[in-house]
């Protein structure tokens, strides 16, 4: 017995220490859950996270409109001119959707775009007239032309008119190539078959559902004949093997609009910033930016309205 003291003696000293730290433990653990009860530590800011105020600018900054617009402004370059000075001066940024003027009208009548761009006159004022539509301006003008191969095969440069160019075109059965995307350009060529009373296409018309761009180097591929406005053909003129055959015909005219989606109709449309944009558009900026854009010494549009109702 006398031997198992030392050993219960030993275990009995072991054993408080056992306690003493089990208890330090306990007391430690339970400071720290009262301490994290009684205040959480306060959030750390990421320097790489902007503050309020930025992250409010970033939302003003990615503020847009939607314009709708006929492939011609586009693909002359007219726009990459235009849109940046108005974004750089109003804070907007204008996205384009470029489809033909008969596309660009019903994507605006369905609400889908905020402000239109387009080349069809009377189908426009139409549009205002039944609530579609509103504030449309006569934003600027050029003209169409009609180009084809040099050697001319139709004998279309000895002629004046440009009705009597595509009877010669057709009684010919020389190549013509179309939009027949439903464009203003598009309606405006359907618009002279009809005047020189023709209806029956062979197979020298080429409709191949194109912008004017892909129009032109179809045409100048094929050495064809097509119509085009003239600011898309001097901006590609140096990429094509066509050349101007008729010019000058007071039915080749080619007014240009600007009108905002009516908000009455479409209560989503951002109408205010479409405002911005006809005002941009319209003033001595934006009119002197529209003269100015020339190539090779030729104007691509004129500003404003170019003939009286």
């Amino acid at each position: 017995m006398s031997k198992l003291l030392p050993s219960l003696k030993k275990v009995k000293k072991d054993g408080s220490k056992f306690l003493l730290l089990a208890a330090a433990a306990c007391f430690l653990l339970a400071s720290l859950l009262t301490s994290g009860c009684a205040q959480a530590p306060a959030p750390v800011q990421d320097d790489n996270e902007p503050a309020a105020e930025e992250k409010a600018e970033e939302v003003k900054a990615d503020d847009f409109i939607i314009l709708a617009t006929t492939t011609s402004t586009y693909d002359s370059g007219l726009l990459d001119v235009l849109l940046p000075a108005f974004t750089e001066k109003y804070g907007t940024e204008v996205r384009v959707v470029s489809k033909g003027t008969g596309q660009a009208l019903e994507t605006g009548k369905r609400g889908d775009a905020d402000v239109l761009l387009v080349h069809d006159r009377a189908s426009e004022l139409k549009l205002v007239e039944e609530g579609y539509f509103t504030d449309r301006q006569d934003v600027m003008y050029n003209d169409f032309i009609i180009v084809g191969p040099s050697a001319d095969p139709a004998g279309v440069k000895g002629i004046k008119k440009v009705i009597e160019a595509f009877a010669a075109i057709a009684s010919g059965g020389h190549t013509f190539v179309s939009r027949g995307d439903d464009s203003g350009t598009n309606r405006k060529e359907l618009s002279f078959w009809e005047k020189a009373g023709i209806g029956d296409f062979g197979n020298w018309y080429l409709s191949v559902g194109q912008g004017m761009g892909g129009t032109l180097r179809v045409a100048s591929e094929k050495q064809g004949y097509t119509l085009t406005d003239r600011g898309t053909y001097l901006s590609l003129k140096g990429t094509l093997d066509l050349v101007i055959v008729l010019e000058g015909d007071p039915d080749l005219f080619n007014q240009y609009g600007i009108m905002a989606v009516n908000p009455q109709r479409n209560p989503h449309v951002k109408y205010e910033s479409v405002l911005k944009l006809i005002d941009f558009m319209m003033s001595p900026q934006g009119q002197e930016m529209i003269a100015s854009l020339q190539i090779g010494g030729e104007s691509l549009f004129f500003p404003g309205k170019g003939v009286q109702d």
